[in-house]
């Protein structure tokens, strides 16, 4: 799985097994390493955020904060998604 950043004992990465039609732009989040039952977070076209889901039960005072990670670094996210996928959509 490619990582993409480290913040704090979070690993934040995309899954590579995404299916095609590739899904829209988003993230994978997960404490230590990367797990296919990572936290899911959607990149929207103007650079926010929306948790998809929690499935690795980031508490909210850590998922806050790396959603506002996400979205600092979202125009990045969005550039390597489209070397590694090549097709760039978004949830809205």
């Amino acid at each position: 799985m490619p990582q993409l950043y480290n913040f704090g004992s979070y690993v934040l990465y995309f899954w590579v097994n995404e299916g095609m039609p590739t899904e829209p732009v988003h993230i994978h989040i997960n404490e230590k390493r990367p797990s296919q039952d990572g936290t899911k977070i959607w990149i929207t076209s103007k650079g926010g955020t929306l948790v998809c889901h929690n499935k690795s039960r980031i508490p909210d005072k850590s998922l806050k904060q790396l959603c506002r990670f996400v979205e600092a670094n979202s125009a990045a996210i969005i550039e390597r998604w489209r070397q590694e996928f090549g097709n760039v959509t978004f949830y809205c």
